[in-house]
């Protein structure tokens, strides 16, 4: 450590590099820290591209930041993942780009299941028991729902996901969002309370319980039991996208069903209107076919008719069959007519409410689209301030503006 020198007289400083390097020589000496085996619970797992794992292992009192690299990883002869109780062994070392000491493990080992892995499997053996997972329970999803109601944060990503899949695909879909903690001890009781409030409503079809990834931790409130019965308690059938593909929940054995994301229970809570679209067009063109192949069925079976008569004679009875028939075959055709022109209407009737949500219907209307100077869409008053310029686009074209004043206005 004779590099130290220059800076171990009294009144001089040392830099954060040189600290911390001479704290990692420390490290490096210690002979008891070269070779170490910890016993932990395994959290925050991951597994980069190249083949290497990081992870955390804690106990009660404290945790310690592992890392091993890919050569040890390819030679373990289990899966480590997160709630996992492991012995790993290795190095002590220090980390000086973040200044943390950190384990360079070079084995691990299983040794049991963590707390949280033990916990999760009583509970869910124990609400299988009750029947809380029973696929007879489980209610259909709505499939042209009106208005869904979201349970997740305000503040996550999650929740900008799920909203821009809807628009995306559904944009006829009204949301009610009930905001919550999603993380920590005071988590469960607020999702319950947002789901006991909107399952209490009459206008909602659909309910979303969401949350993005992290570690078992994180995603520990989606495990609570309180949550849970909350889920099969719910007259509202339930859609859980909580964490990753990877990650699973008690929620999401009680929900009514069970998507990898918060952006793909978005997805089978609503259809995709540009499929309703070649549906609506392909049922005009079948109802089309049917009018008019019954149609001709009809003239077929007339004509027929008409020469088996035709044949009976005498003149008389072929005189009042065939005035019989021309009024039944004018009956048929305008029958025809008729429900052909409903089926047009109809169709038309469609295609106009299709068009009214377009977004030139709805600058036709009377709305028009607010931009910041960055092409920002502004939303809310938050987003402006008074002489901020604007540009406003209606339906006939673009103006700029500037904010005299903002205004709150209390719903």
């Amino acid at each position: 450590m004779g590099w130290l020198k220059q800076s171990d007289t009294q009144g001089s400083s040392w830099t954060v590099s040189e600290l911390t390097a001479y704290i990692r020589e420390l490290f490096d000496i210690d002979f008891r820290l070269r070779e170490v085996e910890i016993q932990g619970e395994i959290s925050n797992f991951s597994r980069a591209r190249s083949g290497h794992l990081y992870f955390t292992l804690k106990d009660e009192g404290a945790q310690l930041k592992c890392v091993m690299w890919r050569s040890a990883a390819d030679r373990l002869r289990f899966d480590p993942g997160d709630g996992d109780a492991v012995v790993a062994r290795g190095r002590i070392g220090v980390y000086e780009a973040s200044g943390v000491y950190q384990l360079y493990a070079d084995g691990m080992e299983p040794a049991g299941r963590g707390n949280l892995a033990l916990e999760f499997e009583r509970l869910k053996a124990q609400l299988d028991s009750e029947g809380l997972f029973d696929p007879d329970h489980k209610q259909p999803i709505p499939a042209l729902p009106q208005k869904i109601g979201i349970v997740t944060s305000a503040d996550a990503a999650a929740l900008q996901d799920i909203l821009n899949v809807l628009r995306r695909r559904y944009p006829l879909v009204a949301v009610l969002i009930a905001p919550t903690l999603v993380q920590g001890a005071t988590a469960p009781p607020q999702i319950v309370r947002a789901l006991q409030w909107l399952d209490g409503r009459n206008d909602i079809d659909t309910i979303i319980v969401a949350r993005g990834g992290g570690s078992i931790e994180d995603l520990w409130a989606f495990n609570d039991e309180r949550v849970a019965r909350a889920i099969f308690a719910a007259q509202h059938p339930i859609i859980s996208g909580v964490g990753h593909e990877i990650d699973f929940t008690i929620a999401d054995f009680v929900a009514d069903l069970r998507a990898p994301t918060p952006s793909a229970a978005a997805e089978l809570a609503v259809p995709d209107i540009a499929e309703i679209k070649v549906a609506v067009a392909g049922t005009g063109q079948l109802l089309d076919q049917l009018m008019l192949g019954q149609l001709q069925e009809c003239r077929r079976a007339l004509q027929i008719e008409a020469q088996r008569l035709h044949h009976l004679r005498p003149q008389n009875r072929i005189d009042s069959w065939r005035q019989l028939l021309d009024g039944q075959l004018l009956r048929l055709d305008n029958a025809m007519n008729n429900q052909l022109a409903a089926a047009r209407h109809q169709l038309a009737l469609l295609q106009t409410e299709l068009r009214a949500v377009s977004p030139q219907a709805t600058l036709d209307r009377g709305f028009a689209i607010i931009q910041a100077a960055d092409g920002t869409v502004i939303r809310s008053v938050a987003q402006v301030q008074p002489g901020q310029p604007l540009n406003v686009q209606v339906a006939d074209g673009r103006f700029g503006a500037s904010v005299a004043a903002e205004e709150t206005i209390d719903e």
